[in-house]
């Protein structure tokens, strides 16, 4: 007696389909085996299966069982395939006669039926819809996410009972519609504002230009001069995301398991603040099972690293192919999979390690040995993918009490999103949202200079020992200012302030 049941497993954040054959024999020992490639927790599904079938009193494991996961030559985990082994046993043996060809079924099974919630399923979800499939089942737990693709019809349940009841036909059941999707695409209030930042115009300038065109940005100041303060109010200026940002979004933080019951689109632009002591995987992605890491969960959104120069040298250095590339593959035993990363990076360091060099209220205690060795943890090569830096003067108190309101969230962020619409009608047939993300081709046909622009580009370069790769960030920022000011032509004034963005000084 054979049955089939279509299934499926995440490779990075796509759903890969998986046929779950069962086969049991008339004849042979009793024997339950589960082959396909499995990890851990597949080969483990055996006792959670059989211990949920036998507390539901069916009992077919006097006979030989056989599951095999197909294709065999493809590396798969996780336990939500608890649910469809338990099902293609039961169709196998005739207690379900449905045909089960239009059904995905996911699913981790408790050892008394119930069903528990998984991770990935919208990535899964997908694969149905993109593959033809028109229903799917899975615990009830994760209904809210799965219907967020639309065209596929979602069934959820509490327990492998209930799923066999309504698979003979004794129970019927409606499919959950969720009809929020585009709701949730629209501006959220994220309870600050930048107008509670006082002073600090050339930093707040650099905040602007940042969130304009989505560029890399640091910060640099003694301590209590407001580096943290503009960082975590930058997401208040950022626009809405777009609903291809959202749900790419979404289906990383699934798989990250950072959702299991929610019907929502993450329409918040992550903010992503790790520990300085975070280790390479926990920022980069990895481990046994290839989750995806701080560099994934902030897409379209902010990295933010406080104190950037704590962080040891081997995680700042990790961070160069994810922000050269936008994406991050980690290969392990048997996989390789690959998540976007299409972060903003935004950090906030000292000057050196008393962090008082150049404040005018308390005196620097550094020698400059121990500057240099500090400021030796940000390679050349690392500081060259920075885009924008700016140095952050503590305000004094007395500045402090008289300086009024500073410009308001909502009055940048008009400007950040007309500049951002502006680069989505420049890009629209280029697969690209920001201006940020040109490639050097791309920098060719849209980075165009009036006379004025080209003659003080020249000079800048041939002034300033500054590599290929400065030349493009400051085309690229430049770019983002002249959209800023709703210019086609980078004008001299875009070039001189993203150079003086890109190199203020000569101490980093």
């Amino acid at each position: 007696m054979f049955a089939k049941i279509k299934s499926s497993y995440l490779n990075g954040i796509s759903g890969v389909g998986v046929d779950v054959e069962c086969d049991v024999s008339s004849y042979g020992l009793p024997s339950f085996s589960i082959v396909g490639l499995g990890d851990n927790a597949i080969k483990e599904s055996k006792e959670r299966v059989k211990a949920s079938l036998k507390n539901l009193d069916y009992h077919f494991f006097n006979h030989p069982v056989t599951i095999n996961l197909a294709p065999a030559d493809m590396k798969k985990d996780g336990s939500h395939f608890d649910l469809p082994v338990a099902v293609s046993i039961l169709k196998a043996v005739g207690i379900i006669d449905k045909n089960l060809d239009e059904y995905l079924i996911l699913g981790e099974l408790s050892l008394d039926g119930r069903l528990r919630a998984v991770t990935g399923i919208l990535s899964m979800t997908e694969y149905a819809m993109e593959t033809g499939i028109k229903k799917i089942i899975l615990p009830v737990e994760n209904v809210m996410e799965a219907s967020l693709i639309p065209d596929v019809e979602v069934y959820g349940f509490e327990s492998l009972s209930d799923v066999i009841g309504f698979l003979r036909g004794d129970i019927e059941k409606q499919p959950v519609i969720n009809s929020k999707v585009l709701d949730e695409i629209s501006f959220i209030d994220y309870g600050i504002d930048f107008k509670d930042v006082k002073g600090q115009f050339a930093a707040r300038r650099a905040a602007e230009v940042a969130a304009s065109g989505m560029h890399n940005f640091i910060m640099i100041g003694s301590p209590g001069s407001g580096k943290t303060m503009i960082a975590r109010h930058m997401p208040s200026i950022l626009p809405p995301m777009t609903l291809k940002e959202a749900l790419e979004t979404t289906k990383i933080h699934s798989v990250a398991g950072l959702i299991k019951d929610s019907g929502r689109l993450i329409n918040k632009r992550p903010f992503v603040s790790p520990h300085h002591t975070s280790s390479n995987i926990a920022v980069i992605g990895g481990g046994t099972k290839a989750k995806p890491g701080n560099v994934s969960i902030a897409n379209s959104g902010i990295l933010f690293l406080d104190e950037m120069l704590e962080f040891s040298r081997s995680v700042l250095e990790v961070l160069r192919q994810p922000l050269e590339d936008r994406f991050v593959t980690i290969a392990r035993a048997g996989r390789t999979v690959t998540y976007p990363a299409k972060f903003m990076l935004v950090a906030a360091m000292n000057p050196c390690p008393c962090g008082y060099l150049g404040d005018s209220r308390k005196d620097c205690t550094c020698s400059q040995n121990a500057i240099d060795r500090y400021r030796a943890k940000l390679s050349g090569p690392m500081l060259d993918r920075i885009d924008l830096i700016s140095h952050v003067e503590a305000v004094d108190y007395k500045d402090l009490m008289d300086l009024q309101e500073g410009e308001s969230s909502a009055d940048i962020r008009c400007r950040v999103i007309n500049a951002h619409k502006i680069q989505a009608e420049r890009f629209k047939d280029e697969g690209i949202l920001y201006n940020s993300e040109m490639s050097e081709s791309m920098v060719r046909k849209y980075c165009n200079l009036d006379d004025n622009a080209l003659k003080i580009m020249e000079q800048i370069m041939s002034k300033h020992n500054i590599s290929a790769r400065s030349y493009s960030k400051i085309l690229k920022t430049s770019r983002t200012i002249a959209d800023l000011n709703s210019c086609s032509k980078i004008e001299r004034s875009h070039i001189l302030e993203a150079f003086q963005m890109k190199l203020p000084d000569n101490n980093i």
